[in-house]
């Protein structure tokens, strides 16, 4: 009897070690489906915070708003440049591509540092040409992550719109081409990217980012366009960013809302608020309660359960079962939450592979 008693106790102490290991793998399987989200979700949620920000701090005007919506006429003559020049972070433009869906809008601001690019969304080549200048007009942008600004340049179509907005002016560009080049292959930007070092003679368009989409990125993805027509925002908006609707009124296709969760800035409101609310909770049940479960196992009215990580945190929070698994929640809310808010940035800054995957730079 003592040698079956002892071998079922080693047999206990095994399944326990195995369950503790798979609890373990869990969680690291969770923390790296929350850094996946965090990459791909919730730095765009970033980004679009700043964004908003960013076209709240200027005084454009916004006609897409007017109940009159009209279409913009196109101009006649050379398209006049704005802005002439540029400050490093400053907005150049509002950039619309419709084949990215109907909603899709990303400011534009100057120098493509990952500074930039992580939190203003596209960011212009400071050497290349600006909006309606002959040349080339270049900017760049994330493919993954941070709003994933051209994420979806593989979807574009010969013809479709590229559209660029400054202060006054609309810049109707069409796409025409695409190609795949290496990193050091910095002539894509050039003046005349078809004939570097020549004159240029004619107004393109050119988008960089990174390919491929989901893993580190070894090329860059080139897409072109040139210039169709110029119009006034006073005049209106242009025509493929309107729609008609059954009473022949003209709308604005556009009129991003933006998101709940973009007007979130920070995380540690959150955190803090969650660990006060654990505090208030833990203590009232404490009062109220003490720790039931416990008891009940000390007294022999429940078996006494086999060791577990999860399982034993369960077990120290006070109250009955529902307040017990409120508490859980908010210590779950609050870890994830410190995840994405500290741990996730820091790893994305100093462990390298993880800094080559993300291109993470603290904004």
């Amino acid at each position: 009897m003592k040698h079956v008693a002892h071998r079922q106790r080693r047999k206990s102490v095994v399944w326990t070690i195995l369950g503790i290991l798979a609890e373990l793998m869990l969680t690291a399987a969770a923390v790296c489906a929350l850094y996946i989200a965090w990459q791909m979700w919730w730095t765009g949620v970033q980004a679009e915070h700043n964004q908003i920000e960013t076209r709240q701090s200027v005084s454009w005007s916004d006609p897409g708003q007017s109940d009159n919506v009209t279409i913009a006429q196109a101009q006649e003559g050379d398209p006049p440049t704005q802005p002439q020049s540029a400050q490093e972070g400053e907005l150049i433009a509002q950039v619309y591509i419709p084949r990215f869906g109907s909603q899709w809008q990303r400011n534009l601001v100057e120098g493509t540092s990952l500074t930039e690019l992580n939190k203003h969304g596209l960011g212009h080549y400071k050497d290349s040409q600006m909006p309606g200048q002959v040349g080339n007009f270049a900017f760049a942008g994330h493919r993954n992550g941070y709003g994933q600004p051209l994420g979806d340049v593989d979807k574009l179509q010969e013809g479709d719109p590229i559209i660029i907005r400054t202060q006054d002016y609309w810049y109707v560009y069409h796409y025409t081409s695409y190609k795949i080049v290496l990193p050091t292959d910095i002539e894509v930007v050039a003046a005349n990217p078809e004939n570097p070092g020549a004159t240029p003679t004619k107004r393109m368009l050119t988008m960089t980012t990174c390919e491929p989409k989901y893993s580190t990125p070894t090329h860059r993805w080139i897409s072109y366009a040139e210039f169709s027509y110029w119009a006034k925002v006073s005049d209106g908006i242009p025509q493929e960013l309107t729609s008609t609707d059954s009473n022949g009124k003209v709308k604005f296709v556009n009129n991003e809302k933006s998101s709940i969760v973009a007007s979130v800035s920070s995380l540690e409101p959150w955190i803090f608020g969650a660990l006060a609310a654990y505090v208030i909770i833990f203590l009232s049940a404490l009062v109220a309660w003490r720790w039931p479960y416990l008891a009940d196992v000390r007294a022999g009215r429940r078996e006494k359960p086999e060791f577990s990580l999860y399982g034993g945190l369960m077990r120290l929070q006070p109250g009955v079962l529902p307040i017990r698994l409120v508490l859980m929640a908010l210590l779950i809310f609050a870890a994830a939450a410190s995840c994405f808010e500290w741990l996730f940035p820091w790893a994305a800054t100093n462990i390298p592979a993880l800094r080559e995957m993300s291109n993470y730079t603290a904004v």
